[in-house]
């Protein structure tokens, strides 16, 4: 388990001792000393695996020279063309790019959907073979993954595509690639990172100052508390229901649906705030995750907030390319003849949103729940860019200002509960499962479990209590920062007793209310596994 011996020891040896010798050592070595750590760290937790990482890095380096090469190539020729012939020139040279790039798209997730996927697309079509009463079956393999190969994959992919589109030139340093392909922070969870956002930042070699150190260590303490004392302490609860959903009533099944909520919202953007925090102690500002998602007031809202890095991935790596294809392009414009300039491009655009859906479900796992998940939010986002002008208009006819408080808090809750049913399915072991607690909730929902304290599934009253306050404090934050206020700033602010007795509090916090010992069984951060 990553969580049983690694939160430890990263905290304790690995990540002080980093942190120690890169400021002793001179400036123009750090980047050996950060790649060194990057992939013990790798090693450490994925052995052998390690080679994958090492391919994939070895192959951006030198699928990005050879698009150099060409773009190289045909900037000469078409400098030394006449007029006439630049087109011919800039078309046949994008021919060759274009196909250097998708043998590298190619590699990257053709060697993803082996490693990740290969036992779920063969048992698939081995139960079609059998619905059709076929007795011959294909073999299936279930390979070991290395762990956040979804997140450098995708990290590979992007640097390859921003090469082919010149926003990034070919880095001709294989160790500049190598730091920023696994750079030892985000290399479990991500976030999913652009190689022009941290690549040269890491290879500075940055001096570790007060300041970084002291605001990095603020942000790895909230992190720790919200993943520590309150994500980790929701787990039995949740894990008893999920694992026998049958046993309880449509109530319980609620709670613990909302509870899972709140533990991956906890766990998630707690480990985010440790990964940036510890980036922030080596000057690497990492792009942030997450921007308080639950104050959002449609589905859509809320992909800009939540997972931040996998939902812009999606946006310039699959959406914008399939919408801006020829044939889409064709597409909506008939659509927009014949239904209008609303309804068309809506309806034509639906095509490269269900691709982004379809692929984000799939990205998260290889099983009909992930799936489901992503075309339940396709749905969701699809219907509220379909309907907005009927929104509009019956608003309007209620007289209802959209910009007012009711109607703006009645959004949000709308929002958190068609989130929390998503969340149902992506945490239900299989999708017919889920379906059957979803089913449960509206069938057999009763308050009976509430009355006689039977709710309180493997945590007793204690722990909920922990939980309330924690989640009111992380709120509280929360409601400062979305209204510009920086508790960081604030904290630092303050005269150095205050500031490190409010250091202490929180280290406090954390070792007194922690989830941890006997009772609990640790926690493997929950993104590892995608």
């Amino acid at each position: 388990m990553i969580a049983s011996y690694c939160v430890p020891v990263y905290f304790v040896v690995f990540l002080p001792l980093v942190v120690l010798a890169y400021q002793v050592v001179p400036q123009r070595h750090r980047w050996k000393l950060l790649l060194a750590a990057d992939y013990a760290f790798f090693f450490a937790i994925s052995g052998k695996l390690l080679v994958f990482l090492l391919l994939s890095t070895v192959s951006i380096h030198h699928i990005g020279l050879w698009l150099g090469t060409f773009q190289t190539e045909r900037d000469l020729a078409v400098k030394g063309a006449e007029r006439s012939e630049r087109k011919a020139i800039k078309a046949a040279y994008q021919a060759k790019t274009r196909g250097v790039l998708t043998l590298g798209i190619l590699f990257h997730v053709g060697l993803l959907l082996v490693l990740k996927y290969a036992d779920f697309f063969g048992g698939n079509v081995n139960h079609l073979l059998t619905a059709l009463g076929l007795s011959w079956q294909i073999p299936t393999f279930a390979f070991a993954m290395p762990i956040g190969i979804s997140f450098y994959t995708m990290q590979a992919v992007s640097y390859l595509v921003d090469v082919y589109r010149g926003t990034v030139k070919p880095d001709r340093s294989l160790a500049r690639l190598a730091l920023y392909m696994s750079f030892f922070p985000a290399l479990i969870e991500g976030p999913i990172c652009r190689y022009s956002d941290t690549a040269d930042q890491i290879w500075e070699g940055r001096p570790v100052t007060y300041h970084n150190l002291t605001f990095g260590a603020q942000r790895i303490l909230y992190g720790l508390f919200k993943k520590i004392v309150i994500a980790d302490r929701l787990n039995p609860l949740i894990l008893a229901v999920f694992s026998n959903p049958a046993k309880y009533d449509g109530g319980v099944i609620a709670l613990a649906m909302v509870c899972y909520t709140c533990q991956l919202y906890m766990e998630f953007s707690g480990t985010m705030d440790v990964v940036i925090g510890s980036g922030e102690i080596f000057g690497v500002t990492l792009p942030e995750n997450f921007r308080h998602p639950f104050f959002s007031k449609s589905i859509s809202e809320f992909w800009t907030r939540w997972h931040i890095t996998l939902g812009t991935w999606f946006k310039d790596y699959i959406f914008y390319p399939v919408s801006l294809s020829a044939p889409l392009k064709k597409l909506t414009a008939n659509a927009r003849k014949k239904l209008g300039n609303h309804f068309g491009p809506v309806l034509a655009s639906g095509i490269a949103l269900f691709c982004v859906w379809f692929c984000n479900g799939l990205w998260h796992g290889s099983a009909w729940n992930y799936i489901f998940f992503g075309l339940y939010h396709f749905v969701l986002i699809f219907a509220g860019n379909f309907f907005e002008p009927t929104n509009k208009w019956v608003l309007g006819k209620l007289h209802i200002d959209r910009q007012s408080l009711p109607w703006r808090s009645w959004q949000v809750l709308r929002t958190i509960v068609l989130v929390n049913f998503g969340e149902l399915f992506f945490r239900a072991p299989r999708l017919r499962t889920g379906l059957s607690m979803c089913r449960r909730i509206f069938t057999k929902f009763t308050l009976a479990s509430f009355r006689n304290g039977d709710f309180l599934v493997s945590i007793d009253w204690k722990d909920l209590f922990v939980v309330i306050a924690g989640v009111l404090l992380v709120l509280t934050f929360s409601i400062l920062q979305e209204r510009g206020r920086s508790i960081r700033e604030t904290v630092a602010r303050q005269k150095l007793p205050v500031r490190w007795l409010c250091y202490y509090a929180f280290i406090l916090l954390i070792v007194i209310f922690g989830a941890y010992g006997k009772a609990y069984t640790p926690v493997d951060p929950i993104y590892a596994g995608f």
